[in-house]
């Protein structure tokens, strides 16, 4: 059961306090936070580290210079790979009005990460403070600039692509064919190729590279090397594994990594 956390802009009578407010944290290698939701929608940014969000609808992972989006009464849970750095920041209803009212990864560029640091260190900020109303103004501005990324894994609905989505989950490694986990479903091939592109919007070959993917960006957060990282997402050499990713991220781990993950996203 989603625990639902009381609000950080209202007083306890209900009353208004702030615009904005912001949480900063530090955790250990391999810490979630368990399932909760929020009263107020919430971008989430990890200056170190990688996070994975976990929804009902799916998961997304979240490397340096991203963020994630997470509208108001979505219950999530998080995941860290790595020692991650979080800051949270939360917005008073109606403030982010042109944000999608699903879960989505966002580019952190130079000035909206600085901003974000700034705005956690004075911790909340308010419309009727004119130095604060011009800070949430810039604020406001480059969020509603950052292209959303396609760094998420949506999961299917029907129970029969739901049994292979898990296995799979479960175990990113797995080689077998499709026609092979389709003998564990109870369904065939062609019917679980629908299934997976009417609920997920991927076919189901993409479905798996996106899983291989994420999986490996988790993995190297944990500070794994690439070999291994190659292995355990199922890829037959580290060459494979190198190649996808540049063509995904547009540039090798070894790179991505000593950026902080800032490399581009290919669409």
């Amino acid at each position: 059961m989603s625990e639902k956390c009381h609000s950080l802009l209202r007083s306890p009578q209900g009353r208004l306090t702030a615009h904005v407010a912001t949480v900063s944290c530090e955790f250990a290698p391999g810490l979630t936070l368990p399932e909760h939701e929020h009263p107020e929608d919430q971008l989430v940014f990890a200056s170190r580290g990688v996070m994975t969000v976990r929804t009902r609808a799916g998961l997304w992972v979240v490397p340096p210079s991203r963020a994630v989006w997470i509208p108001a009464g979505i219950p999530h849970a998080v995941e860290m790979s790595g020692a991650v750095s979080m800051r949270s920041l939360y917005f008073a209803p109606g403030l982010m009005r042109g944000f999608p009212n699903s879960c989505s990864v966002v580019t952190v560029g130079p000035l909206l990460r600085e901003l974000i640091v700034h705005v956690c260190a004075i911790g909340r900020l308010n419309r009727r403070r004119p130095v604060q109303a011009r800070l949430l103004a810039v604020l406001l501005d480059q969020l509603g600039l950052t292209p959303t990324l396609p760094l998420q894994l949506p999961h299917p609905i029907d129970p029969r692509a739901q049994r292979i989505a898990q296995l799979l989950l479960d175990n990113p490694s797995d080689s077998r064919t499709l026609d092979q986990l389709c003998a564990t479903s109870g369904a065939s091939r062609r019917t679980i190729q629908r299934l997976f592109l009417a609920e997920t919007r991927m076919a189901f070959q993409r479905w798996r590279q996106q899983l291989r993917l994420l999986h490996a960006l988790q993995q190297l957060a944990a500070g794994e090397k690439v070999t291994a990282t190659a292995l355990e997402a199922g890829y037959s050499s580290p060459s494979a594994f190198v190649s996808m990713f540049r063509r995904q991220l547009g540039t090798t781990p070894a790179r991505y990594l000593a950026s902080g993950g800032s490399g581009a996203l290919q669409g």
